[in-house]
């Protein structure tokens, strides 16, 4: 069972070192993405402006060969620019329908904070249901079909915060941070041998999986073992969200569910075909950070999210 695991596995590992080439100085941000990518969760990047979030997700498109769209979104930006509509053809005297860029398999929602609740709001049905409706008519999407939203860290002035309905639908909040000296001289150096990250398409990267490859590998997870004093575990962490005395706000039902396939993802890529609980503490800081909520107390308090949640994996046990 190992060597069946493993061989799919080195496609993936090869993926990931060919987007550290471009990404540098981020390898818990590749990671984690892998893991996104095999679990088909959506994700959310959020870092200051400059740091490669919308050349990851270029990158990343063009090495799995995947369709690739991106929308930028302002205050001005309408549902029917995501979705698409119905226009009137005179000559034909008929509707046809204009699809608007959701019908791709990977979306890029570029500063999604930067839109209105029901811009937002269209998003949802596609993320959750992977269709879309247009005049009452329902249309399915790509299989493959991912939505990464990036979001700057900074700026507040003109935003409009995600309601906690559409960031649940997100499987983890990633952070892009600077990268080190050593990292950021790589890039330099990349720069200077002439990598225009402006122009992927004329770097000739060469492709490392592709669409089907990325729909196997999502089946064969989902028969990655999981014993029940794992799930047993897993129960406890999300429960004590809840209780946890510093949130307000804890995990969902649904966020359970995503923790469990992201562990099985994470597991598979590490060559294994069961999940410990590393792989359950692994997900826990980019799957939880969005969705838990701080109580006012807490907030004046100066902890942070990422805090409370490394001290909420030390208060539950971790099975033998």
């Amino acid at each position: 069972m190992r060597d069946e695991v493993n061989e799919p596995t080195n496609i993936f590992a090869r993926l990931a070192n060919a987007l550290s080439q471009i990404v540098v100085g981020q390898p818990a941000l590749v990671q984690q993405l892998m893991v996104a990518l095999l679990s088909g969760g959506h994700v959310i990047l959020e870092g200051v402006p400059g740091t490669g979030k919308t050349l990851t997700v270029k990158a990343l498109a063009q090495l799995v060969q995947a369709d690739f769209r991106r929308i930028q979104l302002t205050p001005d930006i309408l549902p029917s620019d995501i979705l698409g509509t119905n226009i009137f053809d005179f000559n034909t005297r008929s509707f046809t329908l204009k699809r608007g860029p959701i019908f791709t398999q990977i979306l890029l929602a570029d500063e999604i904070n930067r839109t209105p609740p029901k811009t937002q709001s269209a998003l949802l049905e596609a993320m959750e249901e992977q269709q879309v409706t247009l005049d009452g008519e329902s249309m399915l999407l790509p299989d493959l079909f991912w939505v990464i939203a990036t979001q700057n860290s900074l700026e507040f002035e003109g935003t409009y915060p995600l309601p906690e309905a559409q960031l649940d639908r997100f499987l983890f909040k990633l952070i892009v941070d600077y990268p080190d000296a050593k990292a950021e001289k790589h890039m330099l150096l990349n720069a200077q041998a002439g990598l225009q990250t402006k122009r992927l398409d004329l770097t000739n990267l060469k492709p490392m999986a592709t669409v089907e490859q990325v729909l196997a590998a999502r089946q064969a997870i989902r028969s990655i073992e999981v014993s029940e004093a794992l799930l047993d575990y897993l129960l406890a962490l999300v429960q004590r969200t809840r209780q946890h005395p510093d949130l307000a706000l804890g995990a969902s039902p649904r966020s359970a569910v995503a923790w469990l396939q992201a562990s099985k993802a994470n597991a598979w890529l590490s060559g294994r075909n069961y999940v410990t609980p590393d792989d359950v503490k692994a997900i826990a800081p980019p799957l939880l950070r969005h969705r838990l909520i701080l109580r006012a107390e807490a907030q004046l308090d100066g902890l942070q999210i990422d805090g409370v949640i490394s001290s909420l994996l030390g208060q539950v046990p971790v099975p033998r």
